[in-house]
């Protein structure tokens, strides 16, 4: 699974984790990103990976669910 935002392109960050005695080692930062199934400008359903500030934001549009009709016993 990429680690990449396929709505805003948010990636893996890089930097220094470092300690107390200030000694330094590279470390990777990952984004939260889920598979989600959404809704593309055509109408088809795909699944994407987002990351979760884009879910949170209303910019995955998802589809909507059809319940089962459920027919009374008699």
């Amino acid at each position: 699974m990429s680690n990449v935002c396929s709505i805003c392109g948010k990636g893996r960050q890089v930097g220094y984790s470092i300690s107390h005695a200030h000694n330094k080692s590279k470390k990777v930062w990952k984004p939260n990103v889920q598979k989600v199934r959404s809704v593309s400008s055509s109408g088809m359903i795909k699944r994407i990976t987002v990351c979760t500030r884009c879910i949170r934001s209303g910019c995955v549009v998802k589809p909507v669910q059809i319940k089962a009709a459920v027919s009374p016993e008699m």
